[in-house]
């Protein structure tokens, strides 16, 4: 039976993708900060594991005890929504630490089993938002862009060795509690002179139109993991499918 590791599956995305799994018999270990089991379906295929990706010891720990893998999704991920002025620098920092330095931590660990048995697959989840230049998420955005980066360079290395890394990218997505949660963790302190200019942004955001559902990464997850052939960057959403075509990039 396959067995696929999730950060980040608390709640959206994580939480779809595991659930997406273990409804086609996969055993999925579904990692989290605080491990519990709230919205995913009571299987004997599920087990719920203590993960902190930005805790070296916590992910040895995490990657000992899952055993034998044969996906990594790596999901687990801060958002903020400000700008450069009304952002700390220390917060950006930890945000790094958790999006991109923590997606490179869980990678690093779980590749030496990956590369002795010349099988597996890595799937990093990134954002639509690295397609365009978009106000009020720089930080976030050099975030997501590095996740790129990282892993299109880290994929010819780990292609040495039978061993696939893939990116999806999801667009937004109002139904996931990760603004909320964004917020809630790194604050929202608005410099009184970008008042106006942020609360434009928000209209935006939450204006009608194409946007991103959990199931649609759930969905490119399974194919970026079960489809040898599946391209390098895979949308998630009808808005993330619309923003690939408009910058000429494969939707197929």
């Amino acid at each position: 039976m396959p067995r696929i590791l999730v950060t980040g599956a608390s709640s959206g995305f994580g939480r779809a993708v595991a659930a997406f799994f273990l409804d086609r018999d996969w055993e999925v270990i579904a990692t989290m900060r605080t491990p519990s089991g709230d919205g995913l379906p009571v299987s004997d295929r599920l087990r719920l594991l203590s993960l902190d990706v930005t805790d070296g010891n916590s992910i040895a720990a995490a990657v000992a005890a899952a055993g034998p893998l044969d996906a990594l999704v790596n999901n687990a991920g801060v958002g903020m929504l400000n700008v450069l002025e009304g952002a700390e620098i220390n917060r950006a920092r930890e945000l790094f630490e958790t999006n991109v330095l923590g997606t490179m931590a869980v990678t690093r660990a779980v590749m030496p089993a990956m590369r002795a048995r010349r099988s597996g697959v890595i799937v990093n989840i990134s954002s639509s938002v690295t397609l365009r230049p978009l106000p009020a998420l720089s930080i976030y955005s050099a975030s997501k862009a590095a996740v790129g980066a990282f892993t299109e360079s880290f994929a010819l290395e780990a292609a040495e060795f039978g061993v696939r890394a893939r990116l999806v990218l999801p667009g937004s997505a109002p139904e996931t509690s990760f603004g909320r949660n964004a917020v809630a963790r790194m604050g929202m302190d608005v410099p009184e002179a970008y008042g106006p200019f942020v609360q434009a942004v928000f209209r935006s955001l939450q204006s009608p139109g194409e946007k991103t559902q959990a199931l649609d990464v759930a969905q490119a997850v399974w194919r970026a993991v079960t489809d040898p052939a599946a391209p390098m960057k895979l949308p998630a959403g009808a808005d993330a499918r619309a923003w690939f075509r408009e910058a000429g990039l494969d939707t197929a």
